[in-house]
């Protein structure tokens, strides 16, 4: 189930379009939920997609009401890094770029379709459209992923998630001289009420904690800070919007306020490096580090006092 309360941006649209944009879905996918009874606004059942939307109307949807939900295909041309492998799980090392799974307009050439060709295993494994995933990171984001390769596997990792037990830490280049050399960030996050396609910290939002620990400070090309952040919590655009929060925003990172010409950068200068996680089936401790991509390593070099 997927519930979202809507925010002002969204106020009086079409309830079907609502639907379209929460799941990632088409317009008709969306008409075809609602009409399997998938799709409850304030608590009551949508009847028509032509409903009007109000804001803080909660709207609850069935994300198993999908009718004829496509299902992602093999692509052997999406290359996949693969740190570590055996029965139960993969590690991957995803580039900046690449999808993690189909949605929201993205419907092929994900890192799933390339999984699928490599591991066709892994299909049935969870949601069918998103197999053998059990958390994500941003298209722009590099770095590790895990990937259950059967259901028992799927459970534990996601039990982990659930349990706040993996090890997630990132390496991020913010704008600004942080203060203090290391610190927590606990604010809650939901939709932003302006511009429904951006996380903000809200009142009501769900509970978010990163801790963040400064590497090292740099004056040239302009003032910016090299933080290690930890993800307690594991909420979309979790470290983006925190960074932002507390006013030292992820270089490159336009959605929330990080492109600046001082430094330009591409993308948001943010990588996965190290993810750690008890193994499903022998209960050993694995954890693995990856060092950033080449556009990152590069900005790093830059980076002088």
């Amino acid at each position: 189930m997927i519930e979202e309360t809507v925010p002002e941006a969204l106020a009086n649209e079409r309830i079907d379009r609502v639907v379209a944009f929460i799941t990632g879905c088409t317009r008709s996918e969306a008409t075809a939920l609602i009409a399997a009874g998938g799709a409850r606004r304030n608590g009551r059942a949508v009847k028509k997609g032509s409903e009007r939307v109000a804001v803080d109307d909660v709207v609850l949807i069935d994300d198993d009401a999908f009718v004829d939900k496509p299902l992602p295909q093999p692509d052997s041309s999406v290359s996949v890094d693969v740190v570590y492998e055996d029965d139960d799980v993969l590690v991957v090392n995803k580039p900046a770029g690449l999808v993690v799974h189909p949605g929201s307009g993205t419907t092929a050439h994900t890192l799933v379709n390339g999984l699928l060709a490599a591991y066709p295993d892994i299909a049935g494994v969870g949601e069918d459209d998103r197999p053998g995933i059990v958390h994500r990171i941003d298209k722009g984001t590099s770095g590790l992923l895990m990937v259950a390769r059967n259901e028992a596997a799927r459970a534990s990792l996601s039990d982990q998630l659930a349990h706040r037990s993996v090890e997630r830490m990132y390496l991020a280049v913010v704008w600004g001289h942080i203060d203090s050399d290391q610190g927590i960030i606990d604010a809650p996050l939901g939709r932003d009420r302006r511009l429904a396609t951006r996380m903000a910290v809200v009142a009501d939002g769900r509970d978010a904690r990163t801790g963040y620990e400064v590497v090292r400070r740099a004056s040239e090309p302009a003032d910016v800070t090299v933080v290690e952040c930890r993800l307690e919590t594991g909420r979309t655009h979790q470290i983006r919007v925190h960074m932002a929060a507390i006013g030292h925003p992820i270089v490159g990172d336009e959605t929330y306020r990080g492109a600046r010409d001082a430094i330009v950068f591409g993308r948001p200068a943010l990588h996965a490096a190290v993810l750690g996680f008890e193994h499903p089936v022998t209960d050993q401790f694995l954890r693995f580090e990856v060092p950033p991509p080449p556009d990152m390593a590069t900005l790093l070099a830059q980076l002088t006092k």
